[in-house]
């Protein structure tokens, strides 16, 4: 679905009739129809098992569609070949809910790491660590391990290191799932922030409550669908199939 508030810009990821299944089985979500715009904010909710973490796995290029088109960046990945992905990943900033990051490297270790793939010199390196660590405000502890780290200081650094390449987009599975609430609160935010950059964010939640203080387009995976509940939230209980309050 092509939200009118956005129609005239360019799509970052644009679904058409798509479908997921793997192997021979099932669809678990059908006939998609979703634009993702520069700087927009999006919220995937639904019951585990619903598709959510299918879909996103397909957003970043994980997997191709079982049908229908799929654009990432103007780019259909059913015609697109490996090295050509490759390419396309690089533009993705992903983040997880186990933030995997790597036990035995500082935290500017484990956020140069994205630049070291891709060849950065050092000088360059030290400079964008530098700078994502003070746009997550964790400057202070670039020496320090993850074992070291609070919950939200640790994903902080993933979400830091997500950023480091200048992403257009930002695709979040469960980000705030192991944090307190006042912590995941702050990572939300500063996801939100990150969106006035032009950088499109999206996020699975289980957390509703989130969805009144960072407002945001709103998709429900329910029965195998894809359904825009943006302006139906407050309305209808989406607690009744699973989710968490």
């Amino acid at each position: 679905m092509l939200r009118t508030d956005m129609k005239n810009e360019q799509a970052i990821i644009d679904m058409k009739n798509v479908g997921i299944r793997y192997d021979q089985g099932p669809e678990i979500l059908s006939d998609i129809n979703v634009s993702l715009k520069r700087g927009s904010f999006h919220f995937l909710t639904g019951k585990s098992g619903a598709g959510k973490t299918s879909l996103l796995s397909m957003m970043y290029l994980a997997q191709k569609p079982s049908r229908g088109v799929l654009n990432v960046f103007d780019k259909n990945v059913n015609f697109t070949n490996r090295d050509s992905l490759a390419l396309l990943r690089r533009r993705i900033g992903v983040v997880f809910q186990d933030f995997r990051l790597l036990k035995d490297r500082t935290v500017f270790e484990n956020i140069a790491f994205a630049q070291r793939i891709i060849g950065r010199s050092k000088r360059e390196m030290i400079r964008n660590v530098t700078t994502m660590l003070t746009i997550v405000g964790l400057t202070d502890k670039a020496d320090a391990y993850p074992n070291e780290l609070s919950g939200g200081e640790q994903q902080r650094v993933a979400i830091a290191r997500a950023l480091l390449n200048n992403p257009k987009i930002i695709i979040a599975d469960e980000p705030t799932g192991n944090l307190d609430p006042e912590t995941a609160s702050n990572i939300v935010g500063l996801l939100k922030d990150i969106t006035k950059q032009g950088t499109a964010v999206v996020m699975t939640t289980h957390n509703i409550p989130m969805l009144d203080k960072f407002p945001g387009i709103v998709y429900r995976c329910k029965d195998g669908l894809l359904h825009d509940v943006t302006n139906e939230y407050n309305h209808i209980d989406l607690t009744e199939d699973g989710e968490e309050n």
